[in-house]
């Protein structure tokens, strides 16, 4: 099982484990609700019957404990209704709605619509109204789980900036590292090119060889290159992305399978001035990286083709292969370091195109459609301007 799969069983741990929680409190909750609510009922009761008795008892008697049945409900709002339906008395609401008796009585009829049974003795209808403390603990399970959510989402929000700030300091470390450490061998690999190039210069070739190893070298600095922007802000031009889109065909075509056809704009017949502010070093990484990978995906056949349109505000190229495909549940998940299906490589060819069109040109890459066994389709897109690339940095 993969780090992507295992972190998706522990999202899943973790939101059966937030739902038992939350059910196991609105289930005792509730629990507490009925338990109060019984008892409540039976503090209206005791209240009705000290209040009825009081009227009976002779003038000598002691109701000290009548008296503080009475006085004991000082929380639960009580109306006293006649067997007509004629108000009588209510306590426990505020002075104002004391002396509003049609308020009064509609909460009486709010009372009966719920189904409520008033408690009858006499001829006459007692109702009451939870008290506010009843009313807070039925309302806790919602106030506990407002405040879950604010401490995941806090929690989420400060463990994601944190995680990515680390990662973008790995980045740029690991990328500044490498193109220090290739900076070495390159340098002495020129020198001895240039050495050779000294003493076997009658030798054609000789000569030969060691062109094709310079240009293998200047393949060499470019990689370099990139790396050492990583982590910088790179320099911006305004380059026409046909042409750019063409030199990737043509270093990724020769280095393909005669049997893999590649179908891009043509040049000299599309021709015109789409320019688009890139750093071209970078641009032409992710495009080989989107077309090593539709390589790979193809198993040496197959076709890819590259498709520029615009609009407005926004230029994209639609980069499509007939490879094996990407399952839907993993559209996002193959653009996060490490992830990879392939035998060889680190899974970091996505990841990095994503840093260098979302970091670096304020643009966005992801997949655009893709069918398990028919084929994939990536979508790059980017700013047409200057002032829009400049309004995407500010968001």
């Amino acid at each position: 099982m993969d780090i992507y799969s295992r972190k998706s069983r522990w999202k899943l741990y973790l939101a059966i484990g937030g739902i038992l929680i939350v059910f196991i409190s609105i289930v005792y909750t509730n629990y507490l609700a009925n338990q109060i609510a019984e008892e409540e009922r039976k503090k209206v009761q005791h209240w009705l019957m000290a209040h009825e008795q009081l009227d009976k008892l002779p003038l000598d008697f002691d109701i000290t404990l009548h008296g503080s049945l009475i006085q004991s409900n000082s929380t639960i709002p009580l109306i006293l209704i006649s067997e007509t339906g004629l108000f009588i008395d209510a306590i426990n609401f505020r002075e104002d709605l004391l002396q509003d008796t049609s308020y009064l009585l509609s909460e009486v009829e709010k009372l009966n619509i719920k189904g409520f049974e008033p408690i009858e003795n006499a001829g006459q209808l007692l109702y009451y109204k939870q008290s506010r403390l009843l009313t807070l603990i039925q309302y806790f399970p919602i106030f506990q789980l407002f405040l879950i959510g604010v401490l995941i989402l806090f929690g989420y929000l400060a463990f994601s900036s944190a995680r990515r700030s680390e990662q973008n300091r790995v980045w740029v470390g690991m990328a500044k590292e490498t193109a220090h450490q290739l900076g070495t061998p390159i340098s002495g690999i020129v020198a001895w090119i240039e050495h050779l190039k000294s003493i076997r210069a009658e030798d054609e070739e000789v000569t030969e060889i060691l062109s094709e190893l310079r240009n293998d070298v200047f393949r060499l600095e470019l990689i370099a290159d990139r790396f050492s922007k990583i982590g910088s802000v790179p320099k911006l031009e305004a380059i026409n992305v046909f042409d750019e889109l063409e030199k990737c065909r043509i270093y990724m075509q020769r280095r393909a399978s005669r049997r893999v056809k590649f179908e891009f704009p043509n040049v000299e017949i599309e021709r015109k001035d789409l320019n688009i502010m890139i750093n071209p070093g970078l641009f032409d990484w992710v495009v080989e990286n989107l077309l090593r990978n539709a390589l790979d995906a193809m198993d040496g056949k197959g076709l890819i083709e590259a498709q520029i349109y615009e609009d407005k505000d926004y230029i994209y190229i639609d980069v499509s292969d007939t490879g094996s495909g990407i399952p839907p549940n993993k559209f996002k998940t193959v653009f996060q370091p490490g992830y990879s299906t392939k035998k060889r490589g680190w899974g970091l060819g996505l990841s990095l195109a994503k840093r260098i069109i979302e970091d670096y040109h304020s643009g966005k890459i992801f997949v655009k459609k893709s069918m398990v066994e028919e084929g994939t389709t990536f979508t790059i897109q980017l700013p047409r301007t200057v002032q829009q690339y400049v309004e995407n940095r500010k968001d």
